[in-house]
């Protein structure tokens, strides 16, 4: 099941609380979660556990992460079908996930640990 939330929803701490300071996360993701008032979460639930999540800011991917690369397959997808994503510098653990669920990557970009994603060119931010 696929939840849309913000800091603001009465549960949201209670599915979310535990990725907040994770090290594992952390690890994972070469990133760190934080829990600003103004982005939308979109959390993959399976069963009681949280298996996955992408928040967005002003249609901007801020944070991805999975337990299994199909829970954010799915969750990439839904946010890619209900927002035009802008410029979006994410972690480069699920590149490859990117590219198959169609997102446009700059492949000019000299990041370590990151690259950037998007379906929508800001008008502002043209990448050559």
């Amino acid at each position: 099941m696929i939840l849309k939330l913000t800091n603001k929803d009465e549960k949201f701490y209670e599915y979310m609380g535990k990725f907040f300071g994770s090290r594992l996360v952390q690890r994972q993701t070469n990133d760190r979660i934080y829990d600003d008032p103004d982005k939308l979460w979109y959390i993959y639930k399976d069963g009681e556990k949280i298996v996955a999540f992408i928040s967005i800011q002003k249609n901007t991917i801020k944070n991805l992460y999975t337990t299994k690369q199909e829970y954010l397959e799915k969750l990439l997808e839904r946010v890619k079908k209900e927002n035009k994503i802008t410029t979006s510098i994410v972690t480069n653990t699920y590149k490859d996930l990117y590219e198959r669920c169609g997102f446009i990557l700059n492949n000019n970009d000299n990041f370590k640990n990151f690259v950037t994603i998007f379906t929508e060119q800001r008008e502002d931010k043209k990448l050559s």
